[in-house]
């Protein structure tokens, strides 16, 4: 602070608060203090308490009390005009920022890796329908890069990816746990074996697979990667229901969520193929840039995911 400057108090140390100007107005109004709490729901002796704070803060006197009832004083008129115009602004500023939750919470902008997508969100959005039946609801489906690039470009409100860890730029939280099942047809060589698999068996194996950048592909490269990585693939497609299609019509065998093949499994239509210590366990996440926590419907889809078991 240079010489001949003074240090300036700041503005909220030097102006009544909202709640003490409301007061005063409410006090010109009736012109009774025990009237004017009763309409802001408070005690008698604590407006008067507060009148009192705002005087010595202004350092002038506001209202004159007698038993006939309370009146402004000369400078109290003056500091209600102003007080008007100070709570009408603040009544605006309201109204803007009521306005702007409401766009906010219009819509949702949800991004999703396949599996999530395709067996978990349904039941969350559903849920969330029934909490928000005003909010429109977009998904994007695609792989966990697809949902990192998203998110970074201001382009979802939250995401989910089912890799190893949360992606560069993003916060996340687990919501869930999943396991990656090998599974045949069950006219596959493997769907007789009784042995399990063993990893380096897997690894060297031609494989219908997702393709890179997907979770279930994250993982399993990891897995396996103490074996020499993976195998040339059999088949590389882009969603969980085309490896899954392909596997049931017997192409090959295929690696894929346990979420995914319940029904498959149960029906016959695949079979799962143990493999011995292969690490194929994954956590589910939900994901948004970092320092800036869901709010809104997306905070809501958050704690509904928190809510609904998944596998594991």
């Amino acid at each position: 602070m240079s010489e001949g400057e003074e240090e300036r108090v700041p503005l909220a140390h030097r102006v009544p608060d909202l709640g003490a100007l409301e007061l005063l107005l409410a006090v010109a109004r009736h012109g009774s203090l025990g009237r004017a709490a009763r309409e802001l729901g408070i005690t008698q002796p604590a407006a008067s308490s507060r009148i009192r704070s705002m005087e010595r803060q202004l350092g002038v006197a506001l209202v004159d009390r007698s038993p006939r009832g309370s009146r402004l004083t000369d400078a109290g008129a003056l500091v209600t005009d102003w007080a008007r115009r100070v709570v009408e602004a603040a009544e605006a500023f309201d109204a803007g920022a009521q306005a702007l939750r409401g766009r906010r919470d219009s819509r949702l902008r949800v991004a999703a890796s396949m599996t999530i997508a395709e067996y978990l969100l349904p039941g969350w959005l559903i849920a969330l329908r029934a909490q928000r039946p005003g909010t429109a609801v977009s998904l994007l489906a695609g792989n966990s890069a697809m949902v990192a690039r998203r998110l970074l470009a201001g382009e979802a409100d939250l995401g989910f990816v089912e890799g190893l860890s949360v992606p560069e730029g993003l916060d996340g939280a687990v919501i869930g746990h999943d396991r990656l099942l090998v599974v045949t047809a069950p006219s596959h060589p493997w769907a007789r074996r009784r042995a399990p698999l063993t990893p380096a068996e897997l690894a060297a194996t031609p494989l219908i697979l997702r393709e890179r950048g997907s979770g279930t592909r994250q993982v399993l490269d990891s897995a396996l990667s103490a074996c020499g990585g993976l195998a040339e693939p059999l088949l590389e497609l882009a969603s969980t229901t085309a490896v899954k299609a392909a596997a049931v019509s017997g192409a090959g065998p295929a690696v894929l969520s346990e979420l995914a093949v319940t029904e498959e499994l149960t029906a016959r239509r695949l079979t799962a193929v143990p493999v011995e210590k292969a690490g194929l366990h994954r956590d589910l996440r939900a994901v948004w840039p970092t320092s800036h926590r869901p709010t809104g419907p997306a905070r809501d889809l958050l704690t509904l995911t928190r809510r609904r078991p998944t596998a594991g």
